[in-house]
């Protein structure tokens, strides 16, 4: 009894320190004068001012989120996936015994997420994980219409991805700013978690621009927005919303060793959502902006290792180690040794931070950036490109040569390169299932020297094609050297 007692007092106490600690973070500006003169009283000569902070805490000292809550909602949109699985493999020796086939086969499996309606004519933005691979989606409105619907585009760099159903006058939900959003400042999370039909959590922003390598893509962009608003799996392609009832970003990644919510989750924010959405709208494509460079963030790692060598000794920016050859920073008369420090007038102090603001431009679109070169500050402007080296649009039409070569790939050592009389190349690491050198029967080892007639010598060579594959030219450690022709 004693201790039972005992907790109910330290409770009612927290409560009373808890009430007084929010009264003073939410006295508005208006009031800041009024509260400083107050809170001088409570020490004047050594003792306490008798005062009673609790009792003056009244509703509007807190935000209401009924508005944003009461109008998002009926945006969100539960998604069901449905795709095709390998089943394992079973062997039953008695009916092995008798003839009978064993083994794995194909089975129908399903997965569920959120998704959010951003035109009253049915576009919906989600994650590219919620429908990737997925044979039929079927999309239920908060008001329990049902619609089946087809992928308008994905882009598993910043895993979004654009769907559509047929359906109009639907209720949408905004963008905001994700630019905006400050710490501390009350968001709320949408979606359809644990099969729960349209759940709403609340937190605050705990960070931005956090970078968590979950991606796994070679031009994976991650600047993520971290809440403490509860997000479980079903979240996934749902709201994170502002106070106002704006979309300022989309619920993708919990961060987790148990599976469900600990703490924290993650968005991809709306600077990043609106510009890949409007790309994939636009032409079924997204439009990455290249800037022409290999870099790294300036942190305490890279003052410890590369501090004598670069002479740099102070942390932020971002260090170029090195500048792609007609590239859009060649040409803009960016070096090797330059930190960049501002990018479109925001300060860039980490690697998240500076690929969000080239993430969410276009190639052609011109940017001011700041950077400093030795003891001097250089501003430069920019002429963004695309993956090929030029300042145009790419279409619906090209390819991610990479992607459909199926495997994963390295630059030729230099020595290898040396001994079989080559300029240079990409080697076969691995063979992966599905792609193009699978199907040609390509073993790993093979060095790719040639594509479309066009001299491969580096990674960068193959990232900078974006025509349909009709050819490919190589050799083998050996001295084979083999050639394909595709149809």
């Amino acid at each position: 009894m004693r201790r039972s007692v005992l907790s109910f007092f330290g409770i009612a106490a927290l409560s009373v320190a808890t009430s007084i600690i929010t009264l003073n973070v939410a006295k508005s500006e208006n009031n800041a004068t009024s509260f400083n003169e107050s809170h001088s009283q409570l020490f004047k000569e050594n003792h306490v001012v008798d005062t009673h902070f609790a009792s003056s805490v009244v509703r509007s000292d807190y935000p209401d989120l009924t508005y944003a809550a009461e109008h998002a909602v009926k945006a969100v949109v539960n998604i069901k996936a449905t795709m095709t699985v390998n089943s394992p493999a079973y062997r039953d020796p008695f009916f092995e015994f008798f003839g009978y086939p064993q083994g794995g086969g194909k089975r129908e499996a399903q997965a569920g997420g959120s998704g959010v309606i951003i035109s009253t004519d049915g576009y919906i933005v989600t994650n590219n994980h919620v429908i990737n691979n997925a044979t039929n989606l079927s999309v239920k409105l908060y008001d329990g219409r049902t619609f089946e619907a087809k992928v308008i585009g994905s882009d598993p760099a910043t895993d979004v991805a654009l769907i559509k159903i047929e359906a109009e006058g639907l209720p949408t939900l905004p963008f905001g700013s994700s630019d905006e959003l400050r710490l501390g400042e009350w968001v709320l999370a949408i979606g359809y978690p644990m099969d729960l039909q349209s759940t709403i959590t609340a937190g605050i922003v705990s960070a931005k621009a956090r970078h968590l390598g979950a991606i796994d893509n070679k031009s994976g962009i991650e600047s993520f927005i971290q809440t403490d608003a509860a997000v479980n799996p079903g979240n996934s392609g749902g709201a994170l919303v502002n106070t106002r009832g704006e979309l300022v970003g989309i619920n993708t990644i919990i961060k987790t060793s148990t599976g469900s919510y600990v703490g924290y989750s993650f968005a991809v924010p709306e600077s990043i959502v609106r510009k890949v959405v409007m790309d994939l709208r636009e032409s079924g494509v997204v439009q990455r902006a290249v800037l022409g460079i290999s870099f790294r963030a300036i942190d305490q790692q890279f003052i410890d290792n590369a501090g004598d060598y670069t002479g740099i000794d102070k942390i932020g920016g971002i260090y170029v180690a090195s500048v792609s050859e007609d590239g859009a920073a060649s040409k803009a008369g960016i070096r090797k040794g330059d930190v960049i420090t501002k990018v479109g007038g925001v300060e860039v102090n980490d690697s998240a931070i500076f690929l969000e603001q080239i993430g969410k431009r276009r190639p052609g679109d011109k940017v001011d950036i700041e950077l400093r070169r030795g003891d001097k500050r250089v501003n430069t402007t920019v002429t963004l490109q695309n993956k090929a080296g030029e300042t145009s649009l790419i279409s619906k039409e090209s390819v991610d040569v990479a992607e459909l070569l199926g495997a994963k790939l390295k630059s030729a050592p230099h020595d290898l390169c040396k001994e079989l009389d080559i300029k240079g190349g990409v080697q076969v690491v691995e063979i992966l299932s599905g792609g193009i050198l699978e199907r040609c029967r390509v073993k790993e080892g093979y060095i790719i020297t040639h594509i479309n007639d066009r001299p491969i010598r580096s990674i960068e060579d193959i990232e900078r094609l974006s025509d349909k594959i009709t050819s490919i030219d190589g050799i083998y450690p050996n001295g084979r050297a083999s050639s394909y022709m595709l149809m």
